[in-house]
């Protein structure tokens, strides 16, 4: 009996430490001068604006309206089961994305006059990812690109 609540009281406190790897969002995300933050030297994260080779991933493209395009982002972002909008801007967007234990911020930055849209992701803890931010971003980059072929009530 003893043994049991032993191993449940063991039992709760790992589960308990395990949820601390969400971490806090860090305070410097946003725009600032038409960029977003910069990724640290860490290779856990990912942005379009880098200028890291390892760190950079092409931004996401799109025929058109500008603001249509980027509300089919959002309406993308908010199809995904992992993804929770944080902030809503006209030109900017700031997500959560969820794995099993962890948290990583995206954003998304409007560039409607290079007709593209910016990304950044990066994990909140740890040094590598093990290429978790690039590999969701490109799966992003998938359905948004179906979801641009869509017709507009199709969403």
């Amino acid at each position: 009996m003893i043994r049991t609540v032993q191993r449940g009281i063991m039992m709760t406190m790992g589960l308990l430490g395990l949820l601390g790897c969400a971490g806090t969002s860090p305070a410097n995300l946003g725009v600032q001068n038409g960029m977003l933050t910069a990724c640290p030297a860490s290779p856990n994260c990912i942005a379009s604006q880098s200028g890291n080779p390892q760190q950079r991933i092409n931004p996401l493209a799109f025929p058109g309206d500008p603001a249509a395009a980027f509300s089919r982002l959002q309406q993308t972002l908010e199809g995904r089961e992992d993804t929770t909008i944080i902030e809503a801007r006209p030109d900017y967007l700031r997500v959560e994305f969820r794995t099993t234990f962890f948290v990583d911020d995206g954003e998304f930055l409007l560039d409607g006059e290079h007709q593209v849209i910016h990304v950044r992701s990066a994990s909140r803890l740890g040094y590598s990812d093990l290429g978790k931010n690039r590999a969701r971003m490109e799966e992003l980059r998938r359905q948004y690109l179906l979801n641009l072929k869509e017709p507009a009530g199709a969403l």
